[in-house]
């Protein structure tokens, strides 16, 4: 049966899975932006080519999503986020001898299926089941290893390919996944809770008909799914914005690597906040930081104090933004549907994680670098924010 309180091994249990997410997280979602220059010129790709790799990537996993969480639901944690390790390190091991393009979609396809089982949409499922009355502080612990993976990988994987070659560099990533991830995993999910145990009630499909009938959902979709795009669009491209930008090639790893720390100190800022700033300001008021942003980078161009302020409001925003996007529609329509309404968007999601990178290539010139497409990225976060403010003047509807 599950206990009522959070002990020194459950801590324990939450930072190892959370040192896995550091891994999946950073080799692959933030290692993309540092391959992206070397794949261009050893398959002849151009920026609009090589994005759609990392959107087939992003398209792949959220597809995925809903049925991952069924198959946790009914206890098969352990064989799913083993398998998803083994599947990346394997698909690393091809990406290293790929000579095509077609090669290259084909693996980052396959890593996209392998991240549905091992990122934190799983990994949230696994804590939700085995500490039912302490799973959200389970999460932000969770979450705050997780958010350091732009600052441990970046500067990491740029050595790796600057020291080994581009494909060497994949061989090394494969083998965290297949002999640390995989094993550990395997170890660590052992004794899964049966299903009968952490059993929910029935959802209603009448109330929950009635619900998405409401104004309030429709809201809150289109700002998780416009902000879910929105911060999916800027890290396979990041290196090569500041790059671009005039940055050095050191300061153009060390800026989106202190992303990570920003996020964790936002996540832990929201954390320590929460008996202290009305939950509906704090919602209300992160979110503004997206959109801050991207006009602090569209007016400095990432130069100087203006490319600091981006780093700072962007990396604050992202931190907590991953938490205000899990909990909004149970704070605002349902707690007790919570799931059914979140999976009633995963694919709009996945469609909007995979087509904003890819847009942000295809907008890409070499006249105007990536003007066009931050400015549509700073319209898309303006609208969601506004959609979550509408949300909030609505009657509260969460049971």
């Amino acid at each position: 049966m599950p206990h009522t309180r959070f002990t020194h091994r459950d801590a324990r249990f939450v930072w190892a899975l959370s040192a896995l997410q550091l891994i999946s997280w950073g080799s692959v979602f933030y290692g993309f932006a540092l391959f992206m220059a070397p794949l261009e010129l050893a398959l002849g790709m151009d920026r609009a080519e090589s994005s759609l790799g990392f959107s087939l990537m992003l398209l792949a996993e959220g597809l995925l999503a809903f049925p991952v969480g069924r198959w946790i639901d009914r206890g098969h944690e352990r064989v799913l986020m083993t398998g998803g390790s083994v599947l990346v390190g394997l698909a690393f091991v091809l990406h290293s001898r790929i000579t095509t393009m077609a090669e290259f979609y084909a693996v980052w396809t396959l890593l996209g299926i392998g991240l549905a089982g091992t990122l934190y949409p799983p990994a949230f499922a696994v804590l939700t089941r085995r500490f039912p009355h302490h799973f959200r502080r389970a999460i932000i612990t969770l979450s705050f290893l997780g958010g350091l993976a732009s600052t441990v990988f970046i500067p990491l994987v740029a050595w790796l390919i600057d020291a080994f070659g581009w494909r060497d560099a994949l061989c090394v990533l494969a083998a965290m996944h297949l002999l640390v991830c995989a094993p550990v995993h395997w170890v660590l999910l052992r004794d899964a809770p049966q299903r009968q145990v952490l059993a929910t009630a029935h959802t209603d499909a009448q109330t929950l008909l009635r619900l998405v009938r409401q104004p309030t959902f429709w809201q809150l979709a289109i700002f998780v799914v416009l902000l879910m795009g929105v911060t999916s669009a800027l890290p396979a491209h990041m290196v090569s914005l500041l790059r671009e930008a005039g940055m050095s090639e050191s300061w153009a790893i060390a800026v989106p690597a202190s992303i990570g720390v920003l996020q964790v100190m936002g996540r832990l800022g929201l954390y320590m906040s929460e008996h202290r700033v009305h939950v509906d300001a704090a919602n209300r008021w992160v979110t503004v930081l997206i959109p801050l942003g991207f006009l602090a980078l569209l007016i400095g161009g990432g130069h100087g104090a203006w490319g600091v302020l981006f780093v700072v409001l962007y990396g604050l925003g992202n931190g907590m933004l991953t938490i205000v996007k899990g909990t909004v529609m149970a704070q605002y329509v349902s707690r007790d549907h919570m799931g059914s309404l979140n999976g009633l968007l995963g694919v709009p999601m996945a469609l909007a994680r995979a087509a904003a990178p890819w847009l942000m290539g295809l907008l890409w010139s070499a006249e105007a670098g990536y003007t066009s497409g931050l400015w549509l990225m700073l319209a898309a976060s303006v609208v969601g924010v506004a959609a979550l403010w509408t949300a909030q003047r609505q009657p509260r509807l969460t049971d």
